[in-house]
Formats: structure tokens, sequence, C-alpha cells
């Protein structure tokens, strides 16, 4: 931010929340206009201001008349500024986005564009890149940005050579606050709920005493042996006789395992803390200091409907399951960014800490006929988790200006962390045997005495990425038309993943059977206690205990090195044309490969994927008229497998309720992008834009499904061919109420609306192969049909909302509807692709600021999904469906407060 913008902030800064960005779109203005402006107030290029830091200089173009960014940029983009951001009343980046023109929020926070996934949608924050800790995510879920740190959110759908080539659907860059333009401090309160677990029944279990702020006091440290065990590269399934029993007395404490009835849950609560200031430097310059803290604290309960079919054929469903689940999360946040401005140069350091907490407590009834169709069995299974992901990053920005020459140095350190401990499944299993005499009983099968049911097992998992970066960009402005750009980019991510399954067994002579099976009617954190580990006078165990782990590779390391170099050109030919083009040169070395000291040599299956590609972009914008603009762009880009994808480990995913497994055959995929577009400006906030776009996909990575009793997995193939095409409508209306007079003399009635069409199908011949693990050699067509969409697309997603706001103060009302139709999240195979329908839902948003004591207090209620609509994920086949994460979602209230000083 230069020093003549910040002084323009200042003057406005009272009422930078209260006026529409969308506002920024203005008419091109006449000389007279300009005179009169100059004589009051700032001219608009001064006020109009987003902070936005991206690799390679400002979006906007030289020389053109008005700043809206998304008007003046050579590419196809959306910002959005602190404004829009407020308007959404979302809490989170990741529900503002969802407003944006096709976008989607899909899950734990993931942003997908256009309907592709997450692996085709790229997440910067400041031009820099951000690690994720959520293994099965490429990027950082977006959901753990607080909107309190967030300046400004662009969203661009075009690609240009100064961004990463792993671009698929668009590129997601946060720029974070950084110089305040006046001391203040901020403190907000919300208190929230819904009315599926607001003073609800739910399920919990005690944990640690630390919970409620989302941190723990050791209970869940690894077990003593279990550490012993990793710490000497030994593999559970060949340590010593004594270890086993002391490892299996160590993995089930009743504090950690055993399931408590919350009678009434709380309220959801959220605090916030930010404050800030500036103060001059010399002659001229700022330096600037803003933090910001919060905690969030909310609970959620579900009763997930899991079904699953026996056959392609019959469409029986053979397990059928209602799983409660109670989820209490804990997000802490806290930034701190300290700025520089020197004239027009800006130095910003920020520092950004972030720590999500899942606390879930699971009770899962059903019937299971796998195993004998004839005589299914009953459950109930057990389940405690605790998943907790914390993100710790450093970067430094430094963006010179040099009159036509612009310096950008860009460089930085993350470290991501995730650990899931003590993850335990319990199963008590009531066989319906005629004359077993435990048939009538849930009991646990700790001696596997039972063919076809599960055994208890406690998870352990610990995940690191550390992730080193940087960049020097170098734009030079020949003339005022011409301006070149290069740069280079480095970046270096290492991970190591660890991923344990404690299975216990329990051994019995024949004279103590019916004690071995009379132990499983204990509680969980009963079954293996002192009596059970208790020995004779010789030292010989009443009870053989022993415990195992099916997992063939329990540590992975994975590392992606990656140099690039880019080229760009911005060139305005004249008036009403510009062209920007570029290519982008990427190396890029991939492997992900078992660490060999816990065994499994033999059937390893490492990765190594060494690639460099030349990456083409241009996009013409051309102005044949005033306030028209028609945009042209093609380029080449490539979407590189997730390192979770790639690791043949399992990880469980509290959030979709299934389990995810690697594949170490993915390839890179290769994107071929092209859009028309046309955007028309009718002065003030009132646009309409028009696009259409195509892609073409070699080796697009899709999810698949595998299925066992009980269990639904998911793993990745490469997919031989895609196609995706499709339109967006984006239609932006305001009119001023000023004529209505009184209560209305200062209101604006705005309507903003976009729809996307998408329309995807793969392409897979006879010929075409699909290797995973013990099947390298698979046809395509054995996962993927012709013709399928992608996975993640839907054909239709639409926001529209219409609100009154008053344009000297903070006060509106806001009414937003969201739809997406139906959309694939799984390959089904043999069997039918499991389907997702997001449907309708329908938000209320209300905001007003008052005076209380003389001090601004700013007054908010949200009331989200209105109509109640509910979780459908789900499998056809003919007429029966089976149901695979359906659940109600209810309508959620929230009551905020936030007072300025």
């Amino acid at each position: 931010m230069s020093t003549g913008t910040r002084l323009a902030g200042l003057l406005l800064f009272t009422t930078a929340l209260t006026v529409p960005s969308v506002l920024a779109a203005q008419d091109t203005q006449s000389p007279d206009d300009t005179a009169v402006q100059a004589e009051g107030t700032p001219p608009e290029q001064e006020i109009q201001d987003t902070d936005i830091s991206v690799p390679g200089g400002g979006i906007i173009v030289t020389g053109r008349r008005n700043r809206d960014p998304a008007r003046n940029s050579g590419q196809v983009l959306n910002v959005l500024s602190e404004a829009d951001i407020a308007r959404t009343g979302e809490g989170d980046i990741a529900g503002a986005l969802a407003r944006v023109s096709g976008l989607s929020l899909v899950g734990n926070g993931r942003v997908f564009v256009r309907g592709l996934g997450d692996r085709y949608s790229l997440a910067l924050l400041n031009g820099l890149p951000l690690p994720s800790p959520e293994p099965l995510s490429r990027v950082v879920p977006l959901d753990i940005f607080p909107t309190s740190v967030i300046a400004s959110s662009l969203v661009q759908k075009t690609y240009s050579a100064n961004f990463p080539g792993e671009f698929g659907g668009g590129v997601i860059n946060l720029t974070t606050k950084a110089i305040p333009t006046e001391d203040f401090l901020t403190v907000s309160f919300t208190g929230s709920g819904d009315t599926e677990t607001t003073f609800q029944n739910g399920l919990t279990y005690f944990g640690s005493r630390w919970d409620t702020f989302g941190f723990d006091n050791g209970n869940r440290d690894f077990p003593t042996a279990l550490q012993g065990l990793i710490d000497s590269g030994t593999r559970v399934n060949d340590a010593p006789a004594d270890v086993q029993r002391q490892l299996a007395g160590q993995i089930m404490p009743l504090n950690l395992v055993t399931l408590q009835k919350n009678d009434v849950l709380p309220m959801n609560f959220s605090a916030n803390l930010t404050g800030g200031g500036s103060f001059e430097v010399g002659d001229g310059n700022y330096l600037g200091i803003i933090a910001t803290a919060g905690i969030t604290n909310s609970w959620r309960n579900r009763s997930v409907t899991s079904q699953q079919f026996g056959d392609a054929e019959a469409g029986d469903i053979i397990f059928d399951s209602q799983n409660f689940i109670t989820d209490n999360k804990v997000l802490v946040n806290a930034l701190v960014g300290v700025g520089l401005d020197i004239g027009e140069h800006t130095i910003r350091w920020t520092n950004l800490y972030i720590r999500d907490t899942l606390k879930t407590a699971r009770l899962a009834q059903g019937t299971d006929a796998f195993t004998d169709v004839s005589r299914p069995f009953d459950f109930q299974t057990q389940q405690t988790g605790w998943f907790e992901r914390q993100l710790m990053d450093t970067q430094l920005v430094a963006e010179f200006n040099f009159d036509k020459l612009e310096l950008d140095l860009r460089g930085g350190y993350a470290r991501t962390d995730r650990e899931a401990p003590y993850n335990a499944i319990v199963p008590y299993i009531r066989t319906n045997i005629p004359g077993d005499p435990f048939g009538d009983k849930y009991v646990v099968d700790v001696g596997a005495l039972v063919g076809g049911t599960e055994r208890i097992q406690v998870g352990f998992e610990d995940l690191q990425e550390e992730l080193w970066f940087g960049g020097a960009d170098v734009t030079y402005a020949i003339t005022d038309t011409l301006s070149l750009t290069a740069g280079y980019a480095y970046t270096e991510t290492t991970r190591r993943s660890l991923s344990f399954i404690v299975r216990p067994l329990i051994g019995s002579s024949a004279d103590l059977t019916t004690a071995l099976r009379a132990l499983g009617l204990r509680r969980p954190g009963d079954i293996i206690n002192g009596a059970t580990l208790a020995t004779d006078a010789d030292g010989v165990g009443f009870f053989n205990v022993t415990v195992s782990d099916p997992t063939p590779f329990p540590v992975f390391d994975a590392a992606l090195t990656i140099h690039a170099g880019y080229g760009l050109a911005r060139f305005r030919p004249t008036d009403r044309v510009n062209i920007e083009a570029g290519v982008r040169y990427e190396d890029g070395l991939q492997v992900a490969a078992p660490d060999l000291t816990f065994g499994g040599g033999n059937l390893a299956n490492p990765t190594r994927i060494a690639n460099d590609y030349f990456l083409p972009s241009a996009t013409v914008t051309w102005e044949p008229i005033d306030d028209l603009q028609l945009r042209f762009a093609a380029s080449q880009t490539i979407a590189r497998p997730q390192f979770r994808e790639l690791v043949e480990q399992t990880y469980f995913d509290p959030e979709s309720n299934r389990r995810f497994r690697g594949n170490p055959f993915l390839q890179d995929s290769e994107l071929i992008n092209l859009e028309a577009r046309a955007e028309y400006y009718m002065g003030g906030p009132n646009r309409v834009s028009l696009a259409g776009f195509f892609k073409k996909i070699d080796n697009p990575i899709e999810n698949f499904l595998i299925t066992a009793p009980g269990i639904i997995e998911t793993s990745y193939a490469n997919a031989p061919e895609a196609e995706l095409y499709g339109a967006e409508l984006d239609v932006a209306y305001g009119i001023d109420l000023a004529d209505w007079g009184g209560l209305f003399e200062t209101k604006q009635f705005l309507i903003i609306g976009n729809y996307t069409y998408t329309q995807s199908n793969i392409s897979v011949g006879a010929a075409d192969l699909a290797p995973i693990p013990g099947a390298i050699g698979q046809p395509a067509s054995q996962l993927f049909d012709d013709g399928a969409p992608l996975v993640g697309q839907s054909d239709h997603v639409a926001n529209l909302s219409f609100g009154i706001e008053d344009t000297d103060k903070v006060q509106q009302f806001t009414v937003l509807f969201n739809y997406a139709s139906e959309r694939v999240t799984l390959r089904g195979g043999a069997l039918p692709d499991v389907v997702e329908d997001p449907g309708l839902t329908i938000d209320l948003v209300a905001r007003s600021e008052v005076k209380l004591g003389g001090v601004p207090v700013e007054l908010s209620f949200e009331a989200r999904n209105i109509t109640g609509r509910d979780n459908f994920e789900f499998q056809q086949l003919g007429a029966n469906r089976a149901e695979i994460n359906t659940f109600d979602v209810g309508t959620s209230f929230a009551i905020g407060i936030k007072a300025q000083f």
C-alpha cells in the first residue's frame, strides 16, 4: 500500500466497511466529473483501493481509468474486500467465498472452483503457498481462516504465468491485514446454536481438562510402549511378547474410551480480540502493527444413516447402520503482522497460528449380513476420537516501487502438524445364534472366536509437514502501455506421516473360553485391565494377550521440490485493447516411499514423479464500447497428486465418515484451459457478465469406492481423459432508495446473483489402464464409466442475495440463497457412483451499528439453513437406494456483538 492510498484510507476509515465494494464499478468519468471530484473528494483511484498482495506486482492494468480490480485486471477474477466479506456475515473465509460465482463449499472448508475438486484449486496467503495440516486435502481448509484477519480475497479463474502451474479451476489468494489506518481495538463475541444440537442430548468422553480450549494436557501422549517401538524402528507385530502385553494395557485408558451421555449440550461461543496501530517513522513513513486472537467452541450432533449394497445386481442392503455422532470443535487462531510503508515501498511480516481440534464421540447401531445373509448379526459400535491440526506460518514480503521498476521479494517457512491419538473403535456384537449362551447379548469378540466380526482397534496418527518457499519478481514499465515481468519461485515440501492401528487379541485355554467371552461384556476401558494381564506364580499369564498392526507401511516419507521461472508481458496497444501473455517453466520432483526401517520392503511401491513443463498463457481484453469488455483466455496448466493420494496408509475422515487410502501409481494431470467472457458495467453497482469455458484434462485423478463389511473406503486412480465445459452468469443490480425519503433516505436495495452451468465427461477406451496397488494392469473400464461426470462437479451452482443496506453506517438486512445440484463424490466401480445432493439453502443475515455509551457497537443476527435442508449422500440402484452419509442438519442461529474502541 503506497503512502498516497494510505492517506486516502485514513480519510475514509470510519466508513470503509459500510460502502459496498461493488460500488467501485463506476461509470467512466467525464472531464467535468473529474474536475468536480478534484475540488471535493479524493479521486476514485485513491479511495477505492483494496489491499491485494500477489506475485508479479499489482493486478491493475496500467492506464485504466477505474480502480475496480475485477474490471481493470488483465485476467478474469473476483475480489472480496473487507466490506464484501462482512456483508456475507460468515465467520470464516470459506463461507464467504461460497458466495462467489462458480465457487462451492464442499465439507471441511474445501472450496471447489467450477465444480472441480480441491486438487484443481490453489490457495495462497499473501502470494505464498500454504501447506495442509489435513492429509485429505492439498491445501489448508479455508474454514480455519477467520474473516477478522483477512484484508481481501482474490479468486482468479484464468491462469497467468506469475502464479504456480498447479492451476485447474482457479487460484484463491488471501491477503492478510498488515498496516491499520488508525489505532483501534475491536472486541467481539458471538453465541450460536442449531436445532439438532443446542440444549439437546449428546455424547462425549472425558479426555482431559483442557479439551474445552482445544489442547490436551498430556493424557493423549502416545503410549510409552508404542513410542519405544517407534524410537527403535520396530513394527508392532515384531515387538517382544512382554512389550505387546504392556502396549495392550496402555491403549484403552478409561478417560479416553468411555462414552458418556451429555444431557444438555451447551451453546456455541466465539470470542475475538483484534487491535492495531501505526505511527510515523521519519518523514512520511509508517510502521504498523496488527494482532488478532480468537477462540471458537462449537458442538454438532449428527444421526448418520450409512448403508451398503451387497452386489450390483440384486440391490439388497446387507449393512444398515445408524450412527449418532457428537462433535466438539475448537478453533484457536492468532495473527501478528508488522508492516512498514517507506514512501511507495511496503514491507510486511506476517505470522499466523491456527489450531483446529475435533473431539468426537460416536455410537453406531445396526445390522450386518455380509457374513451370512440368512443370519445377520446386530452391532453396537463405540468410537471415540481426537483430531488436532495445527499451522504455524511466518512469511516476509517486500514490495518495492521505483517509478517504472517494481521489485517483489517473498519468502517464508510453514509447519503443519496433524495428530490423531487414541482413536478407538470398540464393536459389541450380538450374534443371535441359537444355543449360544452369549448369542442374545452384545459382546466384544476379544478372542476372535466368532467369524466375520470386527475386532477392537485403536489408531495413532502423527503427521508433520514443513515448507520452505521463496521468490523474486521484477516488473519494468518500458512505456505507459507495455510492462514486462520476470520471476523465480522455489518451494520445498517435506512430510513424514506415522499411522499405527493397534488390535489387541486375547487368547486362552479351552477351560477359560467362557471367561474370555465374558470379558467382552465389560465397558471398553475394563476389558484389558490388571486382571486380564495378571500372571500366575510362575509369571505365566492366565490370558495370552498380544497385539498386531494390519498396516503394511506404518511410516511414510514424502517430498516435493519445485523450481520455477516465468516471463510475463502486459501490453495495451490501444485504449480499448489489453494483452497479457506469458510462459512459466516448472521443474518438479515428487517422491513418496515407506520408511523400510519398519519393514514391508517386499511390498513397497515407492513413487518418483520427475517432470518439467512449459506452461504458456494469454488473455486478451477488448473494450468495443464504453462499459463493455470482452475477454479471451487460453492456457496450459498441471495438477500434481497430493501426498495423501500417493501414500499407502489408511486415514479416517470424521466429516465423511469413511477411510482413505493412497495409490503410489498416480501421475500428474495436464490441463488445457479456454475461456471467453463478456462484462457489461451499467454504472454504480450495476453489472452483468457472461462467460463460457472449456477444459481438457489428461490423467484426471478420481476417487473410487472400496467396500468391505461395514467399511466404506476411498482410494484414487488416474482416469484416462476428461473434458469440462460450461457457462457462468454474474449479475449485480442496485436501486437507490433515497427518493423514498425518511428511513430509506440513505438506503439502497442490492441484488447480487450468479449461476454456473457445468458439464463434464470422462473418456475411457478399451485399452486404457488405471493401475492400483495389487492390480497394475487393471483396465480403466473397471473403475470408470465412459461419459461419466467428474467427481465433485455439479451441473448447476447458483447464489442469489437480496439486501437492503445503509450507505452511511453499518446497517444491512440480507437474504441469501445457495443452490448446487447433485454431484458425484465417489466412483462406485461395479456399484453405482456415490452421489451428494446439496440442494437449496436459505440464509438470513442482519446487522446494525448502534452507540452504547458513546462506543460504536455492531449487533448481528444470523439464521442459516432456514428451511432445514438435510445432508444427502447415497447410491441409487434401480428403485433401491443406499444412504451413505445422510443426516439431518437443522437450522442454526447466531447473535453477535462487536465493539470498537
